[in-house]
C-alpha cells in the first residue's frame, strides 16, 4: 500500500465516521433505519443487510468486521460521492463501495447470513 494515500474525507467527516463506528448501537439503528427507507429502491438491500448480519456474527473475523462496517458506515452516512436523491445514479457509488467490500471477504458471508437477510428483508 502506497504511504501517499490521501482520504477524500475531511476531517470532520473522518472524525463523525468514526464516532459512529465506535457507538454500535447508533450506528446499528442508523443503518438499519436507512436501510428500511431504501430498501425497495436499491437492488443490492440483501447484500447490505447480509454484510451487517455478517458483522453481527462472533465467528466473523475482526478484519472482515472492519472491512464490511467501512463499507456499511459508507452507505448510512448522509455525504456522498454521488447523492442519493439522484435518480437512476443516486445508489451507484454505494453499490460499488459495497460490492468490493464484499468481495474483499466473499468467504466469511455465510449462506446463513444471506438467508437471514433475505427473510428479514421480505418481513419489511
Amino acid at each position: 500500500m502506497s504511504d501517499t494515500f490521501h482520504s477524500r474525507f475531511s476531517a470532520e467527516e473522518m472524525a463523525e465516521i468514526r464516532r459512529s463506528l465506535r457507538d454500535e448501537a447508533r450506528f446499528g439503528s442508523e443503518f438499519l433505519g436507512r436501510l428500511k427507507r431504501v430498501a425497495k429502491r436499491v437492488p443490492f438491500a440483501e447484500d447490505l443487510l447480509a454484510a451487517w448480519i455478517c458483522t453481527r456474527d462472533p465467528a466473523t473475523p475482526r478484519r472482515v468486521r472492519l472491512t464490511l462496517l467501512a463499507a456499511l458506515g459508507y452507505f448510512v452516512l448522509p455525504l456522498d460521492a454521488i447523492p442519493d436523491i439522484l435518480p437512476f445514479i443516486g445508489f451507484t457509488d454505494d453499490a460499488a463501495v459495497i460490492a468490493a467490500a464484499i468481495a474483499a471477504v466473499a468467504g466469511s458471508i455465510t449462506p446463513e447470513h444471506r438467508e437471514k437477510a433475505k427473510r428479514t428483508l421480505a418481513e419489511l
